[in-house]
């Protein structure tokens, strides 16, 4: 059974960082690409950042481009996201994902429950 297990998320002020962590189990964790999404209230779920299996490759979606860090540890089955400069439009939920190399392109196959990131003026 595949579980994808986030941590981190809470209330911070604006300009501030947080580091979110998802740890995963049941799944061979190199062979899949990780990402985290994130879902605004009433709104889809969109793509944030995502990592290549190695690490190697990493991307991002523009609105947190330059201010987040998405990084993985293959010994540990951990991926993280350190986010900084923090805005209240970064304030949804954060689901970790894991899936083939394609995402966002393609969707992933497995999804964590979500933490809550909430960001104060």
């Amino acid at each position: 059974q595949v579980q994808l297990t986030e941590s981190g998320g809470g209330l911070v002020q604006g300009g501030g960082s947080l580091r979110l962590s998802c740890a995963a189990s049941g799944l061979t964790f190199i062979n899949y690409a990780m990402a985290w999404y994130r879902q605004h209230p009433g709104k889809e779920r969109e793509f944030v950042a995502g990592i290549c299996w190695n690490g190697g490759c990493t991307y991002y979606a523009d609105s947190v481009k330059g201010r987040s860090t998405i990084s993985r540890d293959n010994a540990k089955n951990t991926v993280s996201l350190q986010m900084n400069s923090l805005k209240p439009e970064d304030t949804a939920v954060y689901y970790c994902a894991a899936g083939p190399p394609a995402i966002p392109v393609v969707p992933p196959d497995y999804w964590g429950q979500g933490t809550q990131v909430t960001v104060s003026s």
